[in-house]
């Protein structure tokens, strides 16, 4: 049996819930954790915390993947198509620079293809991207009540109204590479 080829990518696209809802659905995805990266202040933070806009974390979600069943390039064009990047620091009704439009690089040739794949997709939009591409920190994981939010979460208001809408969409754009 052959081994996996198993990357890391660490995204953030607004609320966590609605990112990790998108890549539960995308084969070659092995392991999904909502959390927090790329603030300034020491030690773990809470979700209370990360929601005062005072930490300057972002809601992420850390990834593993296989890349030989899907690239971090794709990763990133379902990513990109599944949220607003022209929305500085904002999702919909989420406002706050804890949902910016991010990715965090592991190595070089992550940020080389997060470069490329934003130039590539900005012909796509009416407004500039804004999406920051950024070293990744030390990623900190979200409490348990954020894990695997939306599949416990479907009849939810935001889940029904935020999150479904966005998985119609990813189903619709990215068949051919959804489980």
């Amino acid at each position: 049996m052959k081994e996996k080829n198993i990357q890391i990518a660490t995204i953030g696209g607004g609320c966590f819930w609605c990112t990790e809802a998108v890549f539960q659905e995308v084969k070659g995805v092995e392991t999904i954790v909502s959390g927090y990266t790329g603030g300034t202040v020491p030690g773990k933070p809470t979700y209370r915390e990360i929601c005062s806009g005072l930490t300057g974390h972002a809601e992420v979600i850390q990834l593993t993947f296989d890349a030989d069943v899907i690239s971090f390039q794709e990763i990133l064009i379902i990513f990109m198509a599944t949220h607003d990047p022209t929305t500085l620091n904002r999702q919909g009704a989420d406002v706050g620079t804890q949902y910016r439009s991010v990715i965090f690089y592991h190595d070089d040739i992550q940020k080389q293809t997060a470069e490329v794949v934003i130039q590539e997709l900005s012909e796509y939009y009416d407004a500039s991207i804004v999406t920051e591409i950024t070293a990744a920190e030390t990623f900190y994981e979200a409490e348990v009540e954020h894990q695997n939010y939306y599949r416990q979460n479907t009849q939810q208001g935001y889940c029904s109204y935020v999150i479904t809408p966005k998985l119609t969409k990813l189903r619709k754009l990215f068949a051919d590479k959804l489980k």
